[in-house]
């Protein structure tokens, strides 16, 4: 591709050879001849003197002397724009292997490729142009939309509904029985987890995810949430539209995340509580309580976000305010623990 189309393309200003032949995008420390790269950061100026790329994404106000540059306010997002250009998706052969099982009372919509050993139970429905990889299991009265993709070992269990342009990282468990038990005279007795799950339009699910069925009504992820990988999400929980969720989240059951929350990774959530919409969690905070939309919280417990970093600030200087403490009971002949 010209670098002059490439420009169009992306939505950046040219300022070098439009004609120059460009191969693809690179990091910024491996970029050579015919690759593109991009400093969205200005701490990394430094780095742009050594540049061995052929052009550069960059902001304005920041420069690389004799390399071409496209410039854009957003370099970031104009770097992901030129990654869809070049990236081409794996995209199997139309047909069904030999090996794989589908129940005959399933409808499989047209273009469908369904992979070695898949096994597709009894009355399913699956849109058109779905990719159900190696080893997918999709249990009976499941039903899915347009353009699904489920990769390899990725499990949905019975009575499930998943919207168009669903993808499935490997491994992902959709509607497995939410963690419900109550003790009695006997011992400990489940629960019957006789709800569902539901994905909406665009959800993301990460590699071994899970995903539990409501005890009644439906776990639900809505349209556009994208959830990381190891992400545990409990039974009756219900994820906001456009949610980001990072690797380790875990959510107890019946949590409700508004629409555009962040919960960085390891975050761990009490049930029965809400994270408001447009709310963020900074990675490994503990939320025992509702968290406000737009808030931006860290810690254990999580607090906001400015206080948190105060409270670890004090922390590290907790041992030398003691040795202070200390030496002025001593002088004052205090004994230590006396409240006098």
């Amino acid at each position: 591709m010209k670098l002059g189309d490439l420009a169009r393309q992306i939505g950046c200003e040219l300022e070098g050879d439009a004609a120059l032949e460009i191969h693809g995008p690179a990091p910024i420390d491996d970029a050579g001849p015919g690759e593109v790269t991009f400093v969205a950061n200005p701490r990394y100026q430094s780095r742009l003197k050594s540049l061995r790329a052929s052009a550069v994404i960059l902001a304005p106000g920041m420069d690389a002397p004799g390399v071409a540059i496209l410039r854009t306010e957003q370099p970031y997002v104009a770097f992901v724009r030129m990654l869809g250009l070049f990236h081409e998706p794996l995209r199997p052969a139309a047909g069904i292997d030999a090996t794989a099982h589908v129940s005959a009372s399933a409808r499989i919509g047209s273009r469908a490729a369904i992979g070695p050993y898949a096994v597709i139970g009894d009355d399913v429905t699956i849109g058109a142009d779905a990719r159900i990889d190696a080893h997918v299991v999709i249990y009976p009265r499941v039903t899915i939309g347009d353009r699904f993709t489920a990769h390899a070992h990725a499990i949905v269990r019975e009575r499930v509904t998943i919207g168009h342009d669903v993808k499935l990282q490997p491994g992902a468990v959709i509607g497995a029985e939410g963690f419900g038990y109550i003790p009695d005279e006997k011992g400990v007795r489940p629960i019957p987890q006789t709800g569902t799950v539901v994905l909406e339009d665009g959800v993301e699910i990460g590699a071994n995810t899970t995903i539990d069925r409501a005890a009644v009504g439906a776990t639900r992820i809505r349209r556009g949430a994208k959830i990381d990988n190891l992400v545990q999400i409990g039974h009756g929980c219900e994820v906001g539209e456009s949610a980001l969720l990072a690797a380790q989240v875990g959510l107890a059951g019946s949590t409700k995340i508004g629409p555009g929350a962040q919960l960085g990774g390891q975050v761990g959530s009490a049930g029965h509580l809400t994270i408001g919409a447009g709310a963020r969690v900074a990675a490994q905070s503990g939320v025992p309580n509702d968290v406000a939309a737009g808030a931006v919280v860290s810690g254990y417990p999580a607090v906001d976000i400015r206080l948190w970093r105060r409270a670890v600030a004090a922390w590290a200087r907790l041992p030398d305010l003691l040795r202070r403490v200390r030496q002025i009971e001593r002088r004052l002949g205090i004994r230590a623990g006396s409240d006098e």
